[in-house]
């Protein structure tokens, strides 16, 4: 028997249900449903110290369970001192049920973990139906060891979604347990 993350199984059975009932679809199938989440995690100071990039992975790897990899400079910006293929981030892109484990690890104990935190915004839709949340610090997620942290840096998360519309994807994330706050 293989293992399902509950909230995998709570999208089949009540998320899925309250969507066709709210939106009127004719099949379970047209029910929108989160394709993958990318994190994307920016390392300015990594063009100086490469080490700063290494400990980024690793950082990323622990948080999502998933190996994390190095994005690399497109084009040179002397200003920047940045060269063409120089590590500048990291990036994780998460599907099946390290993205259900994942978002459920988000939701549960890293967004209450966060400084002052009265709900995220649901003005971060694109017009595609995706939501895009900043973090503003990495060592709000429980797996970071905070003694050992040497760069505090930030990261987006993006939710890319099947839906159509901005208000089938909030409502998708609201039923999933995003706590979105209330106008």
């Amino acid at each position: 028997m293989s293992y399902t993350p509950r909230l995998r199984t709570k999208y089949k059975e009540q998320v899925v249900a309250a969507l066709v009932e709210k939106f009127g679809y004719t099949s379970v199938m047209q029910a929108p449903k989160i394709e993958k989440i990318c994190i994307n995690q920016g390392v300015g100071k990594g063009v100086m110290d490469k080490k700063l990039i290494d400990q980024a992975i690793d950082e990323l790897t622990l948080i999502t369970g998933q190996k994390a990899i190095a994005t690399k400079s497109k084009k040179d910006i002397s200003n920047f001192k940045l060269r063409k293929g120089v590590p500048i981030g990291v990036r994780v892109v998460l599907r099946g049920n390290r993205m259900y484990e994942f978002l459920e690890r988000l939701i549960s104990v890293t967004m209450p973990r966060t400084r002052d935190f009265r709900g995220i915004s649901p003005k971060s839709f694109d017009k595609s139906g995706n939501y895009t949340l900043g973090i503003k610090e990495q060592i709000v997620f429980p797996e970071i060891d905070i003694d050992r942290v040497k760069n505090i840096t930030g990261m987006d998360i993006t939710f890319v979604t099947s839906a159509n519309t901005k208000d089938e994807a909030l409502e998708l994330l609201t039923l999933l347990g995003m706590p979105f706050k209330k106008n």
